[in-house]
């Protein structure tokens, strides 16, 4: 049976485009597209590791080396059932930090501008002999069908057409996360495919070469050495070799790394996949011996790898044989479409010179269509190096042969991907020497024989040979001579070489169980738009602000944020966005040169710590032991602070706020997401002066400050600490904010109160006072009209004036106390002498009080004040009126003052009791009271109090020696001729 080359030809077109459409379905409609996120559908298109060797080239591994084939399915196994430890946290860092591709992967860890340009063209190197593997296998499919050599005009017409539906698979667009649903869609229906014609053929030659199971066992009991042929192999050794190449293959070729992190949709569906992909290698393995047994029974007469058309031919079927075609068709180009997009990345961002993108020359270039056509290009490029590698290599028996070179190629990263999750002192040396190390072994004992093999390169000594080393199978001794050399320099130039500061950085952010670093510094820029201007020197206006509004909208930041904490972290976004397009060498090279940071402006040990809460905050693993209680600890004194009724804030060296609580953030109206991050002056008015003003001021405390707020005017104390590392260096500030309000209009109706009690005190006084000069008023009065003298009329005259100056005083003096301040303010601040102020304080206590207490002063000259006399005269009545209540009759109170530094200090002594020592301490207290009941309202000591703390002195109380109380009061001095003295 033989078929036109045009039919299939047109089958396989017809099929590819096919498959577009399904793809072109995916992305178009969201309802279709959403499919490509289940389970079951991404572990079906990692059925892309199922090419042309799995359904063809198995048969020809299986008649060479026995059972030995299903190591190739075991190493997959093993490295699927480790998904927790490995694949999982690879998915985790792919996507937290955009890396596309291998060469990204392991440009990241290892910084070096080496890094990924080696691994990408080390993969291209690699990975072509398995390009050429599929259109070999294509090609000669074809052959067998139309009973003709394979011509090299359809391995280029096949090589062309992949090319153009790799290109609109993946390549139609730039996808910001290069996440392509049509494609995940069309590589599982690829697999359904694959598996429904291995199993179909499978059956048909299980019946129609055996007439079933019973004819098979038949078979085999009289052909036993079909069996053991299988099984020699496995006792030869070989198979751990098989493994590694194949765990290393399962996640490290670059197709499975593209549609295991690249295109992962559902981080979750990788649970599926960690058994669903398994069990499909399983179904298209296990019926490879049934397959091979029955074109050995019929004698096909043709090469092994193509049994399965061969059995097709033999029962004249020529819909069985297109379907065996398209599922070969299917593996080989599911493959090289994957392939092609996966390397033409590489290419794309490390070895084209669209890695000179940072120059200014090409500032115009649109970003955006430079990369889609140099991806494209890559793509045409290298299916054409695959093609090219297939017309060399004609020659060479055996598709498997060419797949396990591949295979053995990316196993080279083994060593680099062990150092990059669990090694942070794995550096960029020895990646790089035990790389190329092993890219040496890769070439001397496996791809140099097989071109020797090939008549490629003539005179080519076998390497085993040379080494003596027989006694291995070839895949054993070329790794040991490639991975174990690779290994042992990699640790060995770990070892002699040390991490720089971004690898360190990136160390953190690979290895498990380790918080990422911080960065260096703060940006410079001031806001998104001047980010955005800085980007387009590169990128163009339109992609800068293209970038930038897609790393907004992945925080849900708001355009206008001047917050650098916000700023910090979008840089920090731009950087991994751009790293998914252009890779994180370049990615880091563009955000570096536009959006440097504040090297001054480096992390206290305050914005470490608020950095490290924020991990923990968002920790996707559990803590345990020692660890957990120690965070149940952090979090408990957070929640204290966060829910102090005063305002806590706290601040970086450079006023950068690092924690704002939420009694704060209810007296500012300023949200703690909000404050967080920001400077001091980027917040709104008035908090922006009021609080950048405390700072530099050399006051500790503000105390009853008046701030007006959109609310109403508040009243606040203020109050700063500086925090301090061991060896003293500033490392921030704290500041409290106290609302007193409430607490000081108390104080002002206490005040109220207290002074309308002294106003009854001294009416009666004033009574008095008035009414010995009105008396002789009257006197004069009578008498005026007897006189007839002039002078002695003037002198009456002069006498009844001076009585009433003498009524106008007393008046005066009890109107002024009457009208005192409701509180100190610097409007109502002015000089005062103290010998003035207290002379007044004596009169109007004389007024209510006791006639026979005498005064004596001392050192009250010269010394002066700045307050509010109202207020610091109610001070001196009450002081003196509690000693004046205190003392006996005739007794003499002491009041002295002398300048000590910048204080006056003024002891006011009485010769009464004294006070209780148990009382001492609630003496300040209000409504405390040491009088008999009736007799005191205990107002006057805490009025009195609370009036000198405002002006920033202090009162206090205590007895003397000799018997009396002694009252000590501190005030500020003030030098009316200038400044404080």
């Amino acid at each position: 049976m033989t078929l036109s080359l045009g039919l299939i030809y047109a089958v396989g077109v017809a099929y590819l485009a096919l498959l577009f459409g399904i793809a072109f379905l995916a992305d178009r409609v969201p309802r279709v597209g959403r499919i490509a996120a289940n389970g079951w559908v991404f572990s079906l298109s990692l059925g892309v590791y199922a090419t042309s060797w799995t359904f063809y080239g198995n048969l020809g591994f299986l008649a060479d080396h026995g059972y030995l084939y299903l190591t190739i399915y075991l190493g997959v196994t093993l490295a699927f059932a480790a998904t927790p430890w490995l694949l999982r946290p690879i998915l985790r860092l792919t996507r937290e930090q955009q890396l596309t591709s291998l060469a990204d992967l392991f440009a990241f860890r290892y910084r070096s501008r080496w890094t990924g340009p080696i691994v990408a063209l080390f993969m291209l190197a690699g990975v072509l002999p398995y390009i050429a593997l599929q259109i070999k296998a294509v090609a000669e499919s074809a052959g067998v069908l139309t009973a003709e050599t394979p011509p090299h005009l359809l391995a280029l017409t096949f090589s062309a057409t992949i090319a153009l539906f790799a290109i609109l698979f993946g390549a139609r667009h730039i996808a910001p996360r290069e996440k392509h649903a049509g494609l995940v869609l069309a590589i599982a229906f690829e697999s359904i495919v694959k598996l429904v014609a291995i199993l179909g053929i499978t059956a048909v030659a299980l019946y129609a070469v055996f007439g079933g199971f019973s004819g098979l066992d038949t078979w085999l009991t009289e052909n036993p050495e079909a069996v053991d042929a299988l099984y020699a192999p496995v006792r030869e050794g070989g198979w751990f070799a098989m493994m590694i190449l194949a765990f290393a293959a399962a996640f490290l070729l670059p197709r499975q790394f593209h549609m295991l992190f690249t295109e992962n949709i559902n981080p979750a569906a990788l649970n599926r996949a960690a058994w669903a992909f398994p069990a499909f290698l399983l179904l298209l393995n296990l019926p490879m011996p049934v397959l091979y047994w029955a074109g050995e029974a019929a004698e096909l007469g043709i090469d092994t790898n193509y049994y399965a058309i061969g059995i097709a031919g033999m029962v004249d079927s020529p819909s069985l044989a297109l379907l065996v075609f398209i599922g070969g068709l299917s593996a080989a180009s599911a493959m090289m479409i994957v392939t092609t997009l996966a390397l033409a990345h590489m290419g794309t961002n490390y070895l084209s010179p669209l890695t000179r993108l940072h120059d200014e020359d090409s500032a115009a270039a649109n970003l955006y269509s430079r990369l889609l056509w140099g991806r494209r290009l890559w793509i045409v490029f290298i299916i054409g190096l695959g093609y090219a590698f297939y017309g060399l290599l004609q020659v060479v028996e055996g598709l498997a042969q060419l797949g396990l070179i591949s295979f053995a190629a990316v196993a080279q990263l083994l060593p680099g991907l062990i150092g990059l999750m669990l090694w942070k002192q794995a550096n960029r040396v020895g990646f790089l020497l035990g790389l190329c190390a092993g890219i040496a072994g890769w070439l001397l004992t496996l791809v140099l024989p097989l071109m020797a093999k090939a008549g490629i390169v003539a005179g080519y000594p076998d390497p085993q040979g040379m080494l003596r080393a027989e006694a291995l199978d070839p895949w054993t001794f070329a790794l040991m001579c490639s991975l174990g050399i690779n290994a042992v320099l990699f640790v060995l130039g770990s070892l002699l070489t040390r991490p720089n500061r971004e690898e360190t950085e990136a160390g953190r952010a690979c290895c498990p169980n380790e918080s990422a670093g911080t960065g260096g510094g703060l940006p410079l820029a001031g806001d998104v738009a001047e980010m955005e201007t800085a980007l387009a020197a590169t990128l163009g206006a339109s992609a800068a602000r293209h970038e930038v509004q897609r790393a907004l909208d992945d925080l849900g930041l708001p355009r206008h944020t001047r917050s650098r904490g916000d700023l910090r972290t979008l840089r920090e976004r731009i950087e991994r966005n751009l790293s998914g397009l252009l890779g994180p060498v370049l990615a880091r090279m563009i955000v570096d040169q536009h959006l440097r940071l504040d090297a001054a402006g480096r992390h206290t040990l305050s914005e470490s710590l608020r950095r490290v809460e924020e991990q923990l905050e968002t920790r996707a693993l559990p803590l345990s032991g020692l660890a957990a209680e120690l965070d149940a600890l952090r979090r408990f004194h957070r929640q204290i602070l966060h829910e102090l009724p005063l305002g806590v804030a706290s601040l970086g060296t450079s006023g950068e706020i690092t924690g704002w609580n939420q009694a704060l953030a209810k007296l500012t109206a300023i949200s703690t997401d909000q404050a967080i991050g920001c400077n001091l002056q980027q917040l709104e008015s008035p908090w922006a002066g009021l609080l950048t003003a405390f700072i530099e001021s050399p006051d500790r405390q503000w105390y009853k400050l008046n701030v007006d707020l959109p609310d109403g005017n508040r009243r606040l104390n203020l109050h700063k600490s500086a925090l301090q590392d061991e060896h003293g260096r500033l490392e921030g500030r704290i500041v409290l904010i106290e609302d007193i309000t409430e607490r000081a209009q108390l104080e002002s109706e206490i005040a109220h109160g207290d002074r309308l009690a002294s106003i009854g005190r001294f009416a009666a006084g004033v009574a008095h006072e008035i009414g010995n000069p009105l008396t002789g008023i009257a006197s004069l009065a009578q008498n005026l009209p007897l006189e007839e003298d002039p002078e002695e009329v003037r002198g009456t005259a002069e006498d009844i004036l001076a009585q009433t100056r003498r009524i106008n005083a007393i008046v005066q003096s009890l109107v002024t106390f009457a009208h005192a301040d409701e509180g100190p303010s610097a409007g109502h601040f002015e000089t005062i002498a103290l010998d003035a102020i207290v002379h007044e304080a004596i009169r109007l206590t004389r007024l209510a009080g006791r006639k026979d207490l005498r005064f004596e002063l001392d050192g009250l000259e010269g010394l002066y004040l700045r307050g509010s006399h109202a207020t610091l005269l109610q001070v001196f009545i009450n002081l003196l009126t509690n000693a004046e209540q205190a003392s006996p009759e005739n007794a003499t109170v002491a009041i002295s003052a002398s300048a000590r530094g910048r204080n006056i200090h003024l002891i006011i002594d009485d010769r009464g009791p004294g006070i209780e020592e148990s009382s001492l301490e609630r003496l300040f207290e209000p409504f405390f009271t040491t009088k008999p009941a009736g007799h005191g309202t205990g107002l006057g000591l805490p009025v009195a109090y609370s009036i000198v703390r405002d002006h920033g002195g202090t009162l206090m109380a205590a007895n003397r020696p000799d018997g009396g109380a002694r009252f000590i009061l501190i005030l500020p001095r003030h030098n009316p001729d200038g400044d404080h003295a």
